[in-house]
């Protein structure tokens, strides 16, 4: 998938533990650690605006995007 995130990247340049981040914004530090390895298959919103908000960032700061010609491709349903 050409969506990457990049959480591991801001949460080592701003000297944070994934523990206290994951305690801060009322994640399980399970799903905190899916998410830094881009195991999950989407995010609910509201909780990338407590992971913004927690880390003073914008989506962009958390989300890459790889362009990737098939996305631009009908998606048959599964």
């Amino acid at each position: 998938m050409p969506i990457r995130v990049t959480l591991d990247d801001l949460i080592v340049r701003k000297g944070l533990k994934a523990r206290d981040l994951a305690a801060e914004v009322g994640l399980s530090e399970t799903q905190l650690s899916l998410f830094r390895s881009g195991k999950v298959k989407g995010i609910r919103f509201r909780t990338l605006a407590k992971l913004c908000a927690a880390l003073d960032c914008k989506p962009r700061d958390l989300l890459d995007y790889d362009f990737d010609e098939a996305d631009l491709e009908a998606v048959e349903e599964e």
